[in-house]
This record gives C-alpha cells, sequence and structure tokens, in this order.
C-alpha cells in the first residue's frame, strides 16, 4: 500500500519513477558497463519499496503541498516560498534516504544537489510550484538507487584479503 501511495505522489508532482531511473544510469553506468535501464529502475523501485523511505517522501512532499496553499505558520511560510539556501531541513530529510545505501549515497547526493540533473532541475526550476523537498528526496532516492546498484555490482574489484588470497 505505501509502494503505491509513494508512486502515485511522485506522479502526481510530476516525477515518474523513468525520470529517477535516468539519473542513476547517468551516475553509474560509467562503472557498470553493462548497466542497462531496466536495472535502474528495479534499483529505484527497491529503494521505493522501504517503509522508512515512502516515509520520508510522504513528510517532505506534504511539507511542498502545505506551502503551496499557504498553509504554514510563519516564518516556515516564507521561507518555504523563497526556497531560502540556508533552510538545510529539506537536504537533512532526504540523506536519511541516502544513508539506506552508505557513504556512496551520500556523495552521490552532494553531486546530485549541486548539478541538478534531468527531473531535479526541472523541479528546481518550476517558479508556480513549490518543490523545496522534493528535489531533494528526488536525489536521495537517485543517490540511493545508484549506491544500490554499485554496491551489488559483481565487477567491482576485489583485493587481497590479507590471508594470501586474491579476495575472489
Amino acid at each position: 500500500m505505501s509502494y503505491e501511495a509513494a508512486v502515485a505522489m511522485l506522479n502526481r508532482r510530476g516525477v515518474k519513477i523513468e525520470d529517477i531511473a535516468d539519473i542513476v544510469y547517468q551516475l553509474q553506468q560509467v562503472y557498470h558497463p553493462l548497466l542497462t535501464k531496466q536495472d535502474c529502475i528495479d534499483s529505484v523501485k527497491a529503494v521505493l519499496g522501504k517503509r522508512e523511505v515512502q516515509y520520508t517522501l510522504f513528510t517532505g512532499v506534504a511539507l511542498d503541498e502545505l506551502a503551496e496553499r499557504k498553509l504554514l505558520p510563519q516564518p516556515l511560510q516564507a521561507i518555504m516560498e523563497a526556497d531560502e539556501p540556508l533552510y538545510g531541513v529539506d537536504e537533512t530529510l532526504a540523506l536519511g534516504i541516502t544513508n539506506v545505501y552508505g557513504m556512496i549515497g551520500l556523495t552521490s547526493f552532494g553531486y546530485l544537489d549541486k548539478e541538478k540533473k534531468g527531473v531535479i532541475a526541472n523541479l528546481n526550476n518550476k517558479k508556480n510550484e513549490i518543490h523545496v523537498f522534493l528535489d531533494d528526496l528526488v536525489s536521495g532516492l537517485a543517490a540511493a538507487a545508484s549506491a544500490r546498484i554499485a554496491h551489488r555490482y559483481k565487477g567491482a574489484k576485489t583485493y587481497p584479503d590479507g590471508l594470501g588470497s586474491s579476495g575472489s
């Protein structure tokens, strides 16, 4: 139920799983030569399948929607309308998603937060809607899905285990 609700919420806000998968592919294809778009879609779906990710998404999008309706108390309403650069709560919430798959998720999130790839740029540049949280949440989803692929990639280098074997 929560997975379907999360996907429906993303769709309602103009974000498709395939949009996030495009970003995941951009992040990982250079390291993973046999990566397919379907691998990326599957990884995004796996991340969205985690309840803690769903709850984070529900919380951030609800705040964006309340701000659009001007239902937040001041000064929070003004901060959200301005997308105040020093607010930082949006990034903090999204980091909960990236942390599901470790440090590589964190570094990918930082990159996406600065570079604003694909649908993230679209969300960040919309002036008639508030996406203070959603652009960062999508960055977090993409970073986590990318990290998930990196962790599962069987073609990663192996290193000696210190016991005389090659570790493979």
